[in-house]
C-alpha cells in the first residue's frame, strides 16, 4: 500500500468540456474547465467542433490547474485521462496528452472509466460532504445515461436497472427545444420549474419492467401536448411556461424516484447517491434530500462542481487505481462505448 503523498493530474474530454484537476491524495488542489459556446449557436455538441476546441484549450487549461494547485510537473505521480464512453475525436484529444506527458515523465498512465468516475466523485474529501460505504446504490444521471448501479467496492460495479432508450438528460433537453429554449435547455426547465405549479398538467409515466427507465413516450407526449395547445392558443407557451417546466420536471422526478423505491425494496440498499450532469437539477437534489426522512434512506447529493462533467471526479478515480496499481501503457485504446 502507498502510504506517500500521491498527486494525481486528471485530464477529461469526453464531450465538450476540456477539463483538468490536480489532487493530492483524495483532496482536490484544482479543477479547472473550459466551456465550450460554439455548440449554443448548433443547439447541441458537434462533435468535430468539439475534438478542434480540445486541441486549442487543453495545454493552457492543465497549465492553470497545476499552478493553481501550486504543483510542478515533476512533482507528479501520475496522469489520469477519460477513456471513454464519450465523443472518439474529444477522447483521443485528452488520451494523446496524457499518454505522452506520463512517457516524457516516466511515471504511470491511468485510464478511467467517464461513469464510474461519476458515481466515485463521491470519494473526494470534501467540508461538508460526506462519503458512502459500501455497498450503495447510484443513480447516474446524465444527457447519455440513465443507470441504476449497485456499488459494491471501488472496482467493483453492477448495472441493475437502465434506460431501454433515451437517457433523462435527453428528456429536459428535447423538452426545452420543444418549448424554443437556446441550448444546453435543460437548466433552464430547472429555473422556470421553481415558479411552477408541478401539479398543473399530468403526463403519463412509461411502464417499463424491473429496474430499466424509458424517456422516448415523454417526449413524444409532451410534444404533442405542446402543439395541440399552441394550435389552440399560440401564446399557450409563453403564458404556462413556468407551469409546463414544473409539470415535466415532477413527472421526471417520479419516474426516477420510483425505481429507486424498488431497486431499495430489491436489494436492501437504501444508501443512494447521485451523479452525472443531470444530478445538478435542484428539483432531483431537493427531492432526494427529502427521501432520508421520507424513506429513512441515506442519500448522498455531490457538491455541485463535481456533477457536470469535470477532471476532479477523473483523478479520484485515478487515485484509488493508482494504490491498487491499476496501471494502463500506452497501448490502451479511448472507446466511444465502453464496457461497464
Amino acid at each position: 500500500m502507498h502510504t506517500e503523498e500521491v498527486f494525481i493530474l486528471a485530464i477529461e474530454s469526453s464531450c465538450d468540456d476540456t477539463a483538468a484537476a490536480v489532487l493530492k491524495n483524495d483532496k482536490v488542489l484544482s479543477n479547472i474547465v473550459a466551456r465550450q459556446s460554439i455548440h449554443e449557436e448548433y443547439g447541441g455538441v458537434v462533435p468535430e467542433l468539439a475534438s478542434r476546441a480540445h486541441q486549442q484549450n487543453i495545454v493552457p487549461v492543465i497549465d492553470v490547474a497545476l499552478k493553481k494547485a501550486n504543483v510542478t510537473k515533476n512533482q507528479l505521480s501520475a496522469v489520469a485521462f477519460t477513456q471513454g464512453p464519450g465523443l472518439m475525436g474529444s477522447l483521443l484529444v485528452g488520451a494523446s496528452f496524457a499518454k505522452s506527458l506520463a512517457m516524457a515523465l516516466d511515471i504511470p498512465l491511468i485510464a478511467v472509466n467517464h461513469m464510474h468516475a461519476h458515481i466515485l466523485a463521491h470519494f473526494i474529501d470534501e467540508e461538508g460532504f460526506y462519503k458512502p460505504t459500501f455497498p450503495f446504490l447510484a443513480l447516474t444521471i446524465s444527457g447519455g445515461h440513465t443507470q441504476i448501479v449497485k456499488v459494491n467496492s471501488f472496482f467493483d460495479m453492477e448495472i441493475i436497472g437502465e434506460t431501454t432508450d433515451d437517457a433523462v438528460g435527453e428528456a429536459f433537453d428535447k423538452t426545452a427545444k420543444i418549448l424554443g429554449f437556446p441550448y444546453p435547455g435543460g437548466p433552464l426547465i430547472d429555473q422556470f420549474a421553481k415558479e411552477g405549479n408541478p401539479k398543473k398538467y399530468a403526463f403519463t409515466k412509461p411502464k417499463v419492467p424491473n429496474l430499466d427507465f424509458s424517456f422516448s413516450g415523454l417526449k413524444t407526449q409532451i410534444l404533442y401536448f405542446v402543439q395541440k395547445n399552441v394550435l389552440e392558443n399560440p401564446n399557450f407557451i409563453e403564458e404556462n411556461k413556468a407551469d409546463i417546466c414544473a409539470s415535466v420536471q415532477h413527472t421526471i422526478i417520479e419516474i426516477l424516484m420510483d425505481k429507486l423505491k424498488l431497486a431499495v425494496a430489491e436489494t436492501g440498499i437504501n444508501q443512494i447517491a447521485i451523479g452525472g450532469g443531470v444530478s445538478a437539477n435542484s428539483g432531483i437534489r431537493q427531492t432526494l434530500k427529502e427521501a432520508e426522512n421520507k424513506y429513512g434512506w441515506k442519500t448522498f447529493v455531490p457538491k455541485f462542481e463535481y456533477t457536470t462533467d469535470n477532471a476532479a471526479m477523473i483523478g479520484i478515480v485515478g487515485y484509488q487505481k493508482y494504490l491498487h496499481d491499476k496501471f494502463s501503457d500506452a497501448n490502451v485504446v479511448s472507446k466511444a462505448r465502453i464496457e461497464f
